[in-house]
């Protein structure tokens, strides 16, 4: 099933065999998004209204003709509520969706990119530093080395990206031990790696200052020193890219696009600069040094690791939100470790307090930049995201983003009709800035530091003081924190171009993962977002209703779309309630999405694989919407699951993928009762969702791993674990040493133990004793 190739790293790694059907192009989309005709605007807004037309038509029709005329009785009326609920909730997301990308279309229509000689003057005098974070839990270390290339080589002067490893940090399994050595050692790596072009940038940057001087214009030898410089940059990347083995679509892009990407700009300076040369032109010194002053910004990274798990004093919550947290509260100071029963401790060191080597400085920074470990930046991400934030009208912007778009050419038929969802999401995100309702999507996003202080709750756990700035209380934090941020005053923006990349999971086991993440917590948040309805009125910032309308279907769609589809799937309606106004509200949604998948370089009758698609995540999206449902009346928090990252197959739930199989067994089911029944409408709904239910599973699935899926469920319900037998105490091993350092830190530890046991047997006494005169 799979081969191996080596990495530039030297690890061998699997490389997934590509599958009938999965995606050929392997160039991604264009970084500046087309710009619409009018005519694509006018038909957006003619779906717009279709939608709402054929709605309100089916509305008044079904209520004129059945339920004011007493058509049916009681339970046709019951019916018919119902399935006017239905339709009008699907309806509602269908609007939104046009909504929206009306929305993207006008933003694209106006989008102007910024001039590179801009960026360069603007940065010559603002270069505020920036912090890359990139959180890492179990990765494939050859994943996560080229995220912290793209990160690294961003066209940036004061750059910094931290790998923040979150893996117990003394594992005892050999194999998972030497992943974790081979993580550990990235960052070290890429810094070493890159000391070579930026100590030749930095020297030839300080021989310009010195002979340019004070001379406004630059000698004609400076311009061919100049070239000579970007000829070599350009030279290093390229031989970079050489040395790259292209494992998969994920490295091929890196070659392609981050390293030959990077090249080919610096070739184009260089051709500017030799022709500059030939034809005797004149340069300003000011901009030779900025021609310069970029070569030394690309290399001069630092980039180091961290891990929070070696730190009893910090937040050891198993999530990604927490070991973002942890390094955060920790910016911006100098921390002494001390070693303690409880394990390493930090204490903060006053600003002039005597400095340690053992110290842990941490620099602080005006800018964040959160990173996923499967995610990589072109070039200029930083430089022009930040270029955004620090102009006069966005300075209450807290975070731009440019939503991630898929990796191309990919080789399974799950991911590529799993990306293509991911580009449609691009742009519906775009359309949401249009409208104010913003929501930060996690995988990639440039913050500005102060506003994370305005939004930090601060709370001491164990005598600890834990600082908490995104919050972890669902498992979807980056929106929870996107509603914490437009409460405290702050906008959420997205940027308008492709400037993000980010992979989709490669099988149904690890997108069941992401899936039930992503539908747990909307309904959890929603109400925190309904109470700032008063307080921004208030303040003068009242929320609008496309905002109100574009959040709620954003945290609430995929409840209310699972329920409705499910009772589509396995209630028998009644058939006179099937109309064709119902399909007239929806096939404006789908006729757009058909044009939209066109547009981002997908097929058109990808949308009816999108459908099977979403017909085989249901038991996903239900499971994610009942663990929700379940924390509201618990209480207790839903524990954080993490999208596997590896090449390898992750396995899917037995339950998850046997619902699939009964969704099609049950349609072809109703088409033969609606065939016997002369139903039409009924017949040909249940069989088109037979059809690509089962194409959803062959396609996605795969029938033999569903078989074993489903096989391994069995097998996991009925095995339990043998509990391990206690080591017995032999005589021979002698009195046990004390354990002092335990006993002075904690204290006696068995107190609470013991008196909880007392308490709970007095009441079991309490429960069992016959008071007077009882039985």
């Amino acid at each position: 099933m799979q081969g191996r190739a080596a990495t530039g790293g030297g690890t061998a790694v699997p490389v997934r065999r590509r599958q009938w059907g999965a995606e050929r192009r392997s160039e991604p989309m264009p970084i500046v998004h087309l710009r619409p005709t009018m005519a694509k605007l006018t038909w957006g807004r003619i779906a717009i209204t279709a939608t709402v037309l054929f709605w309100f038509a089916y509305l008044v029709s079904t209520i004129a003709r059945h339920l004011l005329n007493g058509v049916g009785g009681f339970r046709f009326t019951m019916e018919a509520i119902s399935y006017l609920t239905v339709v009008t909730f699907l309806t509602f997301s269908a609007l939104m969706y046009l909504v929206a990308r009306q929305g993207a279309m006008k933003r694209f229509r106006v989008h102007q990119r910024v001039p590179r000689g801009l960026l360069d003057e603007h940065f010559a005098d603002s270069g505020r530093s920036l912090t890359v974070l990139v959180p890492s839990y179990a990765e494939e270390p050859d994943i996560v080395r080229l995220t912290l290339w793209s990160a690294a080589l961003q066209e940036y002067p004061d750059l910094r990206v931290m790998l923040l490893v979150d893996d117990p940090p003394f594992p005892t399994d050999p194999v998972v031990r030497e992943r974790l050595d081979a993580t550990r050692a990235l960052a070290r790596d890429v810094e070493r790696a890159l000391a070579v072009p930026h100590g030749r940038a930095a020297a030839a940057y300080e021989q310009a200052r010195r002979v340019l001087g004070e001379a406004p214009v630059a000698p004609a030898g400076s311009l061919a020193a100049l070239a000579e410089e970007y000829r070599a940059a350009a030279e290093w990347l390229e031989q970079m890219a050489e040395q790259e083995a292209v494992a998969d679509h994920v490295a091929e892009f890196f070659v392609d696009q981050v390293l030959m990407g990077l090249a080919s700009e610096l070739r184009l300076s260089l051709l500017a600069i030799e022709a500059a040369v030939e034809q005797g032109g004149r340069m300003a010194s000011e901009r030779v040094r900025e021609l310069h002053r970029r070569l030394v910004w690309i290399f001069a990274a630092q980039v180091g690791s961290f891990e929070r798990k070696r730190y009893a004093s910090l937040s050891q919550e198993a999530n990604k939100a927490m070991n973002i947290n942890a390094y955060l509260g920790l910016m911006g100071a100098t921390w002494r470790p001390s070693e303690s029963a409880e394990g390493t401790l930090l204490s903060r060191l006053a600003p002039d307090a005597p400095r340690e080597d053992t110290d842990l400085v941490v620099p602080d920074s005006e800018y964040v930049l959160t990173l996923d470990a499967d995610s990589q930046l072109l070039r200029d991400y930083c430089l022009r995201l930040v270029y955004f934030l620090e102009q006069p009208e966005n300075q209450d912007v807290a975070i731009t983003q440019t939503p991630y778009s898929s990796y191309r050419g990919a080789p399974t038929r799950i991911e590529r009709i799993a990306g293509a969802t991911t580009d449609i999401q691009h742009i519906l995100h775009q359309g949401m800035t249009y409208h104010d309702a913003t929501f930060w999507v996690g995988a990639n996003a440039v913050i500005r530091r102060r506003a994370l202080e305005d939004i930090v709750q601060v709370e001491t756990v164990g005598g600890f003081e834990i600082r908490t700035y995104i919050q972890d209380r669902t498992v979807i934090e980056d929106t929870e924190s996107s509603v914490d941020l437009a409460a405290a005053g702050w906008r959420l923006v997205n940027y308008p171009e492709r400037l993000s990349y980010s992979a989709t999971p490669p099988d149904y086991g690890s997108l069941v993962v992401q899936r039930r993440r992503w539908a747990n917590g909307g309904l959890l948040i929603f109400p925190k977002f309904w109470a700032q309805r008063r307080p921004r009125a208030a303040a003068g910032v009242p929320i609008r209703w496309g905002e109100f309308t574009q959040r709620l279907n954003y945290m609430a769609s995929i409840a209310w779309a699972s329920f409705a589809l499910l009772l589509l799937l396995f209630y028998p309606y009644d058939g006179r309630l099937l109309s064709p106004l119902v399909i007239g509200a929806a096939l404006p949604y789908f006729l757009c999405m058909a044009s939209d998948l066109r547009l981002c370089g997908h097929r058109r009758l990808d949308v009816f694989r999108i459908y099977g698609f979403n017909l085989i995540l249901l038991p996903v999206n239900l499971a994610g919407v009942l663990k929700s449902i379940q924390q509201a009346f618990t209480g207790e928090k839903i524990p954080f699951a993490r999208t596997p990252k590896v090449r390898n197959r992750t396995a899917a739930p037995g339950l998850h993928v046997l619902v699939s199989y009964l969704i099609v067994i049950y349609s072809l089911i109703t088409a033969w009762r609606s065939y016997q029944h002369e139903t039409w409408g009924n017949l040909a709904f249940a069989l088109f969702n037979a059809v690509l239910a089962a194409g959803a599973i062959w396609a996605c699935i795969g029938v033999r791993n569903s078989c074993v899926d489903m096989a391994m469920g069995v097998v996991n319900w009925l095995f339990v674990p043998a509990r391990k037998p206690a080591a017995p105490q032999t005589a021979s091993a002698g009195p046990q040493p004390v354990d002092w350092q335990s006993i002075l830190y904690h204290g006696d530890r068995r107190l609470g133990r013991d008196l909880r046991r007392r308490n709970d047997r007095r009441r079991r006494i309490t429960r069992t004793r016959v008071p007077r005169g009882g039985r």
